[in-house]
């Protein structure tokens, strides 16, 4: 085992003559440099200065080759996802012979296998390289979304509904994990919230290809609902190809550098505190997850907001449709809900970028709008369509606030066990709130849904009260450290997060608010 010892890392005294990170440097011992990614290349990059010019470079590369991948990974899960939201305009639910509450299984169950499927995803994605993890799950949905157009039976659909989330449980929390590895915490919101604006894109497209096929005659063979499986099955199918190929698991093995920029990147993300990669499971981080207030906070305020987020995702077409407009024209104005996702997680994204510690804050505002739209959605008289219609819409920048919690797993939480463990906690709500979600819609309360759009208003009421209760949980976190231990000792945090010690063992840890 090769190890490093405490003597090795460097470390400044505070004025006061006091070793503050003696503790910090005992745990530093006997450290298994060949399961931490990128420590080598870590540890070569310490002593060589980085231009502006060079870290550019090595910025725009990344921004060039593995952003659009994770765009459009997450587009193609997003679209298969709710394909049966797009599908129930063209009789699929006539096709199958559904009644009562079966399409809402059908569409919550997708969830129930996200939800086993993720925990064993995320341990290979950590044993693994993550690109040939990601690059076979996408394969295997993209067969099972191939598989539905031949389910002709209920029990049938819900199987395969079951199986696909079991392979799609590598996506959203996977790339969370992977855009730690390539970007600084600066960086990060805005990254995050750009790959994440696939759901918007996702819609749009989904939405436009609805309308093409709406234009098709009716009895048609293969039916309009089949066609949608057949060509969103057969392109992810394609891009597995390109997952598997194309995208590396970490900086340290991107074949797009050269030597020296692998280094530069490596050193990049160092300055993150939390560390790039570990490949051993390390049981003291997996337990203290699950004790850790930022994930349970986060926790929370995820499973408050997936359920009317199972309410958008699964039954948008049907709410905006029963508002009195005709198919064609329900697609595209669900593509506006849809653009104002985009736009507010690009603005909330660069909101972050440019405005130290405004992420929590960016964050409230966003679920302060999306809270009076979801109240508005209820309680607007019927007759006033278009007043109802935008508020629907304006219900999509509740995408910012849940996009900052995923951020606040990528950036503020040390230790690759204790970050997945809380990748999973997330994940965990993620699942179980869009599995409640569509229940809430019921048909007999067609067309104002007033247990859907209630649903809406107490989720992100939830959720704006979680995310206000996190805020106050890091700042007064980061003025005790201050207090109690002085000024963080960058270098020595540096080190602890690339030796894999979590933001409790390193006191020199800050959160980024």
């Amino acid at each position: 085992m090769v190890t490093v010892k405490s003597d090795e890392v460097r470390h400044v005294e505070h004025e006061d003559g006091v070793d503050h990170d003696r503790d910090l440097k005992q745990t530093l011992d006997n450290f298994n440099e060949s399961d931490a990614v990128g420590y080598a290349e870590y540890r070569e990059g310490l002593d060589i200065e980085i231009s502006q010019r060079e870290n550019r470079r090595v910025r725009w590369k990344i921004d060039l080759i593995i952003l659009p991948i994770f765009l459009v990974t997450q587009t193609l899960q997003f679209l298969d996802k709710t394909a049966l939201n797009y599908a129930n305009l063209f009789g699929y639910q006539e096709a199958l012979g559904l009644h009562g509450s079966q399409f809402n299984y059908l569409s919550a169950m997708v969830y129930a296998g996200y939800f086993f499927g993720q925990y064993p995803c995320g341990w290979l994605i950590g044993r693994f390289p993550a690109q040939k993890v990601l690059g076979i799950s996408c394969l295997l949905w993209g067969v099972t979304v191939l598989i539905l157009t031949q389910c002709r039976t209920f029990s049938s659909a819900l199987a395969v509904r079951f199986i696909m989330g079991i392979f799609e449980a590598a996506v959203t929390p996977g790339l969370t994990l992977m855009t730690g590895f390539w970007y600084t915490r600066q960086e990060i919101p805005l990254r995050q919230c750009i790959w994440y604006s696939a759901l918007g894109w996702g819609g749009i497209i989904g939405s436009y290809i609805s309308m093409g096929i709406s234009k098709l005659p009716e009895d048609l063979t293969p039916e309009r609902w089949e066609l949608i499986f057949f060509i969103l099955g057969g392109v992810t199918c394609l891009w597995a190809f390109v997952i598997y190929f194309l995208l590396p698991d970490t900086p340290s093995n991107a074949r797009f550098f050269n030597e020296r920029e692998r280094i530069i990147a490596v050193k990049r993300v160092a300055g993150n505190e939390t560390g790039i990669k570990n490949k051993a499971f390390n049981t003291k981080q997996a337990i203290q997850a699950f004790a850790d207030p930022k994930a349970l906070l986060v926790f929370a305020s995820v499973f408050a907001a997936a359920i009317p987020n199972g309410v958008v995702n699964s039954f948008s077409t049907i709410i905006i449709k029963d508002l009195g407009f005709s198919t064609t024209k329900t697609t595209q104005l669900k593509s506006v809900g849809d653009a104002v996702q985009i736009v507010a997680l690009i603005i909330g994204g660069a909101i972050t970028l440019n405005v130290p510690n405004s992420r929590l804050l960016t964050a409230t505002a966003a679920n302060i709008i999306c809270t009076v739209a979801a109240a508005c959605t209820a309680y607007l008289p019927r007759h006033n369509t278009w007043g109802r219609l935008v508020s629907f819409w304006l219900v999509n920048t509740q995408s910012v606030g849940f996009t900052i919690s995923l951020v606040t797993v990528s950036s503020n939480m040390a230790g690759f066990t204790h970050r997945s463990m809380a990748s999973a906690m997330v994940f965990t709500a993620y699942c179980w709130g869009n599995f409640t979600g569509p229940f809430v819609v019921k048909a007999s309360e067609a067309p104002t849904y007033p247990t859907a759009t209630a649903g809406l208003l107490a989720g992100y009421s939830v959720k704006l009260g979680c995310h206000l209760l996190l805020l106050g949980y890091m700042f007064f976190t980061n003025r005790y450290r201050d207090r109690t231990y002085g000024p963080a000792n960058k270098e020595m945090s540096n080190e602890a997060g690339m030796q894999d010690k979590t933001e409790f063992e390193n006191k020199d840890f800050r959160y980024v608010l």
